[in-house]
């Protein structure tokens, strides 16, 4: 998954918001996990479905990929919000004009408020229970 996760990195250039969509257990916190983990993140990094928004610092000396201008990562999950204005509420877009990295779980739920250059990952789950990921 490391290796999957630094391409994927690798290939953002200057992208800060990255919008994951699929069902329930398609690996979307996994493969967010993967990325903090190469991104320098060494704190746990967790599902954020109760507290909508988890914040980890990058450390620069732990990191396998070289991403000097991330210093932090926002990871959001929407899946419990009820009404738009619970993001507005939560200052989400000031998170995500902050030039930090945005990770971005249930997109689906606030779409509105993604800007337009945003990355949209879809993961699906095959029916051999692979998973197939594609990024538009």
């Amino acid at each position: 998954m490391g290796e999957k996760a630094r391409m994927f990195i690798n290939t953002l250039g200057e992208q800060r918001v990255i919008a994951f969509y699929g069902s329930m257990g398609a690996g979307k916190t996994t493969f967010i996990r993967a990325l903090c983990q190469e991104l320098g993140v060494i704190e746990p990094v967790t599902s954020p479905t109760f507290a909508i928004v988890n914040e980890y610092e990058v450390v620069d000396d732990q990191s396998s990929i070289h991403q000097s201008s991330i210093k932090k990562v926002f990871h959001f999950d929407f899946y419990r919000i009820k009404r738009l204005e619970e993001a507005y509420d939560m200052g989400f877009e000031d998170y995500l004009y902050s030039g930090q990295l945005c990770l971005i779980e249930w997109p689906e739920l606030i779409e509105e408020l993604l800007p337009d250059d945003a990355v949209r990952v879809h993961i699906t789950v095959n029916d051999d229970g692979t998973r197939s990921v594609r990024v538009a």
